[in-house]
C-alpha cells in the first residue's frame, strides 16, 4: 500500500565481480606485462574492511606466479554489500562474460 512494503531496486552487479553466494567475491584480473591470468577470491568476514568514507572496501596486491608480474585492486562496496566501483593498477579487470570456467 502506498509503496510502503516495496523494495528498492538492487544495484547492478558489476561486469568485473563475481558473487559466488552470500560470503564470497571473485575476480579476475590480467596483467599488463605478460598477460598472465590471476584469480582472486575473497570473503566479507576475513577480506573486506571499512572504508573512511563509509561502505567497504578490498584492497589486494597481485604477484602472477610466473613472470611475478605486480599490480594492485581495489573493489569498493556500498553499505549493503553492492559494488559500486572497482580499481586497478598494473593489472585489468577480465569482465566475467568471458571467464572460461
Amino acid at each position: 500500500m502506498f509503496g510502503l512494503f516495496r523494495r528498492t531496486p538492487k544495484a547492478p552487479a558489476d561486469p568485473h565481480v563475481k558473487q559466488d553466494d552470500a560470503q564470497t567475491f571473485r575476480v579476475r584480473v590480467r596483467t599488463r606485462l605478460h598477460g598472465e591470468t590471476v584469480e582472486i577470491r575473497f570473503t566479507k568476514q576475513a577480506h573486506i574492511a571499512v572504508a573512511d568514507g563509509g561502505g567497504y572496501v578490498f584492497r589486494k596486491g597481485v604477484v602472477s606466479p610466473q613472470h611475478f608480474d605486480r599490480g594492485e585492486i581495489s573493489v569498493h562496496f556500498d553499505d549493503r554489500y553492492a559494488v559500486t566501483h572497482t580499481e586497478a593498477s598494473g593489472v585489468e579487470f577480465i569482465p566475467v562474460q568471458v571467464w572460461e570456467d
